[in-house]
């Protein structure tokens, strides 16, 4: 039986670890945590938005607004880190079968990342956010999600 990493995640934090070929252990092999999710938009924007005034007094002016939110931005940069982490395990061979634990919205986002290669290797999806679940009791209720 193949190698399989599960990542735990949610759009500020993850746990990877890595289960023993019989489904009986997991084993922490990274946590990694991205304070920045967690901050308030105000904080991650460097100012307010631009305005603009038109060319011709009493034309149109307004202001700017920001495509994507920052604190969705900072979501996005830790999909992109956590993909190319799962990219790197692959590339070394160090798991073919992986499981990824994390809510839809974040799931979605960590999708859009991951190449072909990764992608083929995903195993299963569970769609809830276990981040705050103690090591010791995520493999009991991982188990259901792990029987295929």
């Amino acid at each position: 039986m193949e190698q399989t990493w599960v990542l735990v995640a949610n759009s500020s934090e993850a746990r990877l670890f890595e289960m023993d070929k019989y489904a009986r252990k997991l084993s922490l092999l990274d946590a990694i945590d991205h304070p920045e999710s967690r901050k308030k938009d105000a904080d991650l924007s460097s100012d307010r938005s631009g305005h603009f005034q038109g060319e011709h007094s009493g034309a149109s002016h307004g202001a700017f607004n920001e495509a994507t939110s920052p604190k969705t931005y900072e979501h996005e940069r830790f999909a992109m880190e956590l993909a190319d982490i799962l990219d790197e395990g692959r590339n070394d061979n160090r798991y073919g079968r992986l499981v990824v634990v994390s809510s839809p919205r974040f799931r979605g986002m960590l999708n859009k990342h991951l190449n072909n290669q990764v992608s083929k290797m995903v195993w299963n999806h569970v769609d809830k956010d276990y981040t705050q679940v103690h090591e010791r009791d995520l493999l009991s209720k991982l188990t259901p999600h792990l029987k295929k």
